[in-house]
């Protein structure tokens, strides 16, 4: 899809995302095992990095299993 952008050396990335059916901006803050979502600055969720390295959602407005999946990809996807 695009390529990831850090916005910052403090984990902040920012990149598009195909989200019901439509491109959208993704910021994504990771802070040790939390990723801070947020999608077209109206979609907010928290997502928590297990041991395993799987993600899950912890809080927020749900979002669809292949969506955390890419974003797992883009800000994960070289350390696992």
């Amino acid at each position: 899809m695009n390529e990831i952008t850090p916005a910052e050396k403090d984990g902040k990335y920012e990149f598009k995302i195909n989200y019901s059916e439509r491109e959208l901006n993704c910021k994504v803050e990771k802070e040790q095992d939390k990723l801070h979502v947020s999608i077209d600055d109206n979609i907010n969720a928290e997502l928590k990095i297990n041991n395993d390295g799987s993600i899950e959602q912890v809080e927020g407005t749900p979002i669809p299993a292949s969506t955390i999946d890419y974003i797992k990809k883009q800000i994960l996807g070289h350390q696992v």
